[in-house]
Parts: structure tokens; C-alpha cells; sequence
């Protein structure tokens, strides 16, 4: 396995984690995250009802995007879809002008974007498509 292989396959293992877990351990109190959530955007101009689907939906999308990316399940795919999860974040917090969260998700962008470009040194996993 080369340097930039085994830099890609940390770096996707560790994305997947951190996606997983957020969603993981949200889940078990689902209300009490929607409802810190939805509070959060008393006074924007996002209807409530929206930030709470989407907050329901949150965990939900976090665990799957985790668990296909931890595991390299169509990883150009999954990633991707990473991607314009945080542009939806990203989206969320510029309504609630909540700079700082949108600098943390940049982070997030940045770090999917460099797996994305470097997808050809991808190693170990489960399932690729056949474009990738």
C-alpha cells in the first residue's frame, strides 16, 4: 500500500466515524436533538415545520453516509452525497447567521472535497460502482 493510499484510507475511515457517530448518538434521543433544533431556528426565516423534517432526517442521513463511506460502499457516490448534505448545513446556519457552525462545516467541505479529489488512491472496500 503506497503513502497516499493508506493517507486516503485514514482519512475516509475517520470521515466515516465522525458521520456515524453524530448520527449514532442522536438517535437514542431523537426528540430532544429535534427539539434543541427546531429552537434554534425560532426567528429565521425557514419555516418550522421544514427544520424539523430535515432535523428528524438528520441522524438518519448521518448514520448511512458514515457507514458508506467507513466502509468504501460507492464511495464516489457517498461522498458526493456528503457533500450536498453540508451544503444543506451550510444552508441551515447561514439562515440562523451562525458563522462559526458554517466555518466548522467548511472544514467538513474541504476534507470531502480532498477525498473526492483523490479518489483514485482508494483501497479496501466494500462495494465501488463502476465509474469510479
Amino acid at each position: 500500500m503506497s503513502n497516499h493510499q493508506l493517507a486516503f484510507l485514514l482519512a475516509r475511515i475517520t470521515l466515516g466515524i465522525n458521520l456515524f457517530l453524530h448520527g449514532f448518538v442522536r438517535i437514542p434521543k431523537l426528540e430532544v436533538f429535534v427539539n434543541g433544533l427546531t429552537q434554534g431556528f425560532e426567528g429565521t426565516m425557514l419555516p418550522l415545520v421544514l427544520v424539523t423534517i430535515v432535523a428528524y432526517a438528520i441522524p438518519f442521513i448521518e448514520v448511512v453516509l458514515g457507514i458508506f463511506i467507513l466502509l468504501g460502499i460507492y464511495s464516489k457516490k457517498a461522498l458526493a452525497a456528503a457533500a450536498i448534505f453540508i451544503m444543506l448545513l451550510i444552508t441551515g446556519c447561514a439562515f440562523k447567521e451562525d458563522w462559526s457552525a458554517i466555518g466548522t462545516q467548511m472544514l467538513y467541505a474541504l476534507f470531502i472535497f480532498l477525498l473526492l479529489k483523490n479518489l483514485e488512491y482508494e483501497v479496501w472496500t466494500v462495494k465501488k460502482s463502476r465509474n469510479e
